[in-house]
């Protein structure tokens, strides 16, 4: 008597398996399925040829999707090893979704985890990200979003993507340098009253930003503080926030020898690894956390959103509000999910210039 295929929901809720064996095989069979189409680890048969109706009914793209959601609601470690393995050409299917749940203000977070997870993998298809509209999608969050937890997430994901797709500055240079801006502002004059512990993720984020910038496009980038900070609104949240962090790089070999069409043009990359823009990025830093060995990898990222009642109390039971050297809120727990990902940033820089 033959037995009816499993659903996607069924299928899914396979990945939740408690027995270890069954889940391996699970997460094997449809891994192999969404890669090469083939199966050569033993499944039993009947598991593997309802797994095959349901990747195949649209080559991949139901699964995707319905893995992608899967995440969204569920975080499923499970379900992210997938995603985390997926290969061209189904990275298109993936990239869709994402951005998809970008747009969905109740997703946006998790969306953000999502793709911070996958960029930390540094698939094979991640330069692909430069050319697709979750791209836009992300920056047009960092340039509109008013929830602190996506800023300070989105931000340190852009971080990490810069150096992987830097030919994306020809075409997204000035929506790069808004974040910047707007961020920056943001972290000064704190328009969503939020406190200083969020305040230390989103200096950290816009510090590292900062770093990014100037490394890969010091002629752009130094271009644009002038005339920005050359208005007089904007003057108070140079003095508190992006003088100090001048103060700590040295100064740019290309802002001598160097143009600002040269920098945009995608043949500068053409022979530059990650490790290379990195490194770059970190030989100009005179600070010693951007510069610095982080002793081990972290194990995992989490982007989630923090705890609500994150409040760094002083002892006269009031909030620390004040400037660090860097420009930056200090005070109170310098810890928490964002940061895992700001400190992951520091540890791969560290790594590939040892």
């Amino acid at each position: 008597m033959s037995r009816e295929p499993l659903s996607v929901s069924d299928l899914l809720l396979c990945l939740e398996s408690s027995e270890l064996q069954e889940l391996e095989r699970v997460r094997t069979a449809i891994n192999q399925q969404l890669n090469t189409g083939e199966s050569s680890r033993p499944v039993p048969q009947v598991l593997l040829a309802r797994l095959t109706v349901v990747l195949f009914a649209d080559r991949g793209g139901a699964v995707l999707s319905s893995l992608v959601e899967r995440y969204l609601d569920s975080s499923s470690s499970q379900v992210l090893l997938l995603l985390s393995s997926i290969r061209e050409p189904h990275h298109k299917v993936l990239l869709e979704k994402l951005n998809e749940a970008l747009t969905r203000p109740g997703n946006r977070v998790a969306a953000i985890t999502l793709l911070g997870h996958l960029v930390r993998k540094q698939p094979p298809w991640v330069h692909h990200v430069s050319q697709a509209p979750v791209l836009p999608t992300l920056l047009r969050c960092l340039k509109t979003d008013g929830d602190v937890v996506v800023l300070v997430s989105a931000v340190l994901v852009l971080v990490a993507l810069l150096p992987m797709i830097p030919q994306a500055g020809k075409q997204h240079i000035y929506d790069f340098f808004d974040v910047f801006g707007r961020l920056a502002s943001w972290s000064y004059r704190n328009p969503g009253q939020v406190s200083a512990a969020y305040l230390v993720h989103l200096h950290a984020g816009v510090y590292s930003l900062f770093h990014r910038l100037y490394g890969m496009f010091p002629c752009n980038f130094v271009s644009y503080l002038r005339l920005h900070y050359g208005m007089k609104e904007n003057l108070d949240t140079f003095q508190e926030v992006v003088k100090p962090m001048l103060e700590h790089v040295r100064i740019h070999p290309e802002l001598v020898t160097g143009t600002q069409d040269y920098e945009l043009d995608p043949s500068r990359w053409r022979c530059c690894e990650v490790h290379d823009i990195i490194m770059e990025c970190c030989r100009l830093s005179l600070d010693p956390l951007e510069d610095a060995c982080c002793p081990a990898p972290l194990p995992h990222l989490d982007l989630s959103p923090a705890p609500q009642d994150w409040q760094p109390i002083s002892s006269s039971g009031e909030e620390h509000n004040h400037r660090g050297p860097v420009g930056g809120p200090v005070g109170g727990p310098v810890g928490g999910p964002t940061m895992t990902l700001f400190l992951f940033v520091c540890w791969q820089e560290a790594q590939w210039v040892s």
